[in-house]
């Protein structure tokens, strides 16, 4: 039976978690749940999970995390990234107007349907979410630093980002044996 590989990807606003999340999920074959996504369902309440150090000692309790990684992303990337957001709202697929536009302005690619801006995304609402993220993260970054399984990645561009998240999660993710009950080939 394969072994669970869990891990939490944490960063402000903006940072990438998504991005990173969806490669981890191609280049890795593993599944992942994005909080966001619940959250834009109402499923959940506020910005991320684990968000509070309750949150994540709750956590804790339930099953341990084998890694924890954090982007750390520059404040000026970050409004960028968020204010040029719009998002299909049946589906969660997000577009990027600086670097993933939609085929066609304000229209979702695959149902032509209107793209969304969330309130929280707009420039004037993002600065007050980054203090908050900052304020409620620390101390949810500070234990599993204190565990070993955090591990922190500053950049402005998730291109670049990537390839080390890549290497580490390459060196951490357990390799599946190989099945010893298969029948052996007969000449």
């Amino acid at each position: 039976m394969a072994k669970l590989f869990r891990t939490a990807i944490m960063g402000p606003p903006g940072s990438g978690k998504g991005t990173i999340s969806k490669r981890i999920a191609q280049n890795f074959g593993l599944q992942y749940l994005s909080s966001g996504h619940f959250l834009r369902e109402g499923i959940a309440a506020n910005t991320g999970f684990p968000r509070t150090i309750a949150q994540a000692k709750a956590l804790n309790d339930i099953f341990q995390m084998d890694l924890v990684i954090s982007l750390n992303i520059p404040f000026e990337t970050l409004r960028e990234r968020v204010s040029d957001r719009w998002i299909h709202p049946a589906s969660g697929r997000v577009y990027n107007m600086g670097f993933n536009p939609p085929q066609v302005q304000g229209r979702d690619d695959v149902t032509g349907e209107p793209l969304i801006q969330h309130a929280d995304d707009r420039p004037e609402a993002l600065q007050a979410r980054l203090r908050h993220y900052k304020d409620v993260a620390k101390p949810v970054m500070n234990l599993y630093k204190s565990k070993g399984i955090l591990y922190q990645f500053s950049g402005t561009d998730t291109d670049r980002i990537w390839p080390y998240i890549s290497s580490l999660l390459s060196t951490k993710i357990p390799t599946q044996p190989l099945d010893t009950c298969q029948p052996s080939a007969q000449a």
